[in-house]
C-alpha cells in the first residue's frame, strides 16, 4: 500500500534525526532508522471512566519505551495515548501520531485532537476506521491498554496481521475482554504477551520484536 510506504519512509526519516546518537550507536537494531524498534500504543481517548491513576500509569509506559531505545507510534489522539506521549517526550524520546485527519486543520477543529507532544503527525485522511490500519501496520509492535471500541478495532487489526501484541493490564476491564477475545477466537496466536508491569511489558515487546524482526545484515 502506498500510504503505507510513505508512512514508513517519513517515521524512518525521523528516527534517524532526532533521536540521540549515542541510543542510536547502542545497539545493532538501532543503526539505521528502517531497524529503529516503533511501539504503537492503542488506548482510550477519553479515560474518564477508567480508574484514578490511569493517566499515571499512561506516562510511565511511555517514559519506558523511551528508556528502551524504542520510538513511540499513537492515534495522535487525547486520552491514555496523549499521556503516554507526554511521558516519552518528558524522557526525551520519539513520538510519532497518525490521524483520521487530511490536514492539520480538519485534525484541530474537526477531530479537535492534540498537536503537543508528536514530533511528526501524519494526516491520513482515512477517518478512524482507515487510519487504524496505517497505525498499526507501520509499528512493529502493539500495546494495549485501556479502551473502548476503537481499541478494539485497532486490535483485531494488528491480531489480523500477527503484529507482536502487549495487553496492559490495570484498573480497567480492557485487558480481560481482550484476553477473552482471543480465548474465544479459534485462532492461535504465540505473539501476545499481558502483565500489569510496563517496564516488563516494554520490554518483552522488544525482545520478541528482535525475534522476528528482518535484520538487513544477515541476509548479506
Amino acid at each position: 500500500m502506498v500510504f503505507c510506504f510513505i508512512s514508513d519512509v517519513w517515521i524512518n526519516i525521523i528516527c534517524c534525526y532526532n533521536y540521540p546518537m549515542n541510543m542510536i550507536s547502542s545497539s545493532p537494531y538501532n543503526k539505521h532508522g528502517h531497524n529503529q524498534i516503533k511501539i504503537c500504543v492503542s488506548g482510550s481517548a477519553d479515560t474518564s471512566h477508567f480508574g484514578l491513576n490511569t493517566l499515571d500509569i499512561a506516562k510511565e509506559l511511555g517514559r519506558e519505551i523511551t528508556r528502551q531505545g524504542a520510538v513511540l507510534v499513537t492515534g495522535a489522539t487525547t486520552g491514555f495515548p496523549f499521556w503516554v506521549a507526554m511521558g516519552t517526550k518528558e524522557e526525551g524520546g520519539i513520538s510519532i501520531g497518525f490521524s483520521p485527519a487530511a490536514s492539520e486543520k480538519e485534525h484541530m477543529e474537526v477531530y479537535k485532537l492534540p498537536v503537543d507532544y508528536m514530533d511528526l503527525i501524519i494526516y491520513t485522511g482515512f477517518g478512524y476506521p482507515g487510519r487504524d490500519l496505517l497505525l498499526t501496520r507501520s509499528s512493529d509492535a502493539v500495546i494495549f491498554a485501556c479502551g473502548r471500541i476503537g481499541t478494539i478495532h485497532e486490535f483485531a487489526v494488528a491480531f489480523e496481521d500477527y503484529k507482536p501484541i502487549g495487553i496492559l493490564e490495570g484498573p480497567w476491564e480492557t485487558g480481560a475482554e481482550l484476553e477473552d477475545i482471543v480465548a474465544k477466537s479459534h485462532r492461535p496466536n504465540d505473539k501476545i504477551i499481558s502483565g500489569d508491569n510496563p517496564k516488563k511489558i516494554v520490554e518483552n515487546i522488544i525482545t520478541m520484536v528482535r525475534k522476528y524482526k528482518v535484520d538487513e545484515h544477515e541476509k548479506k
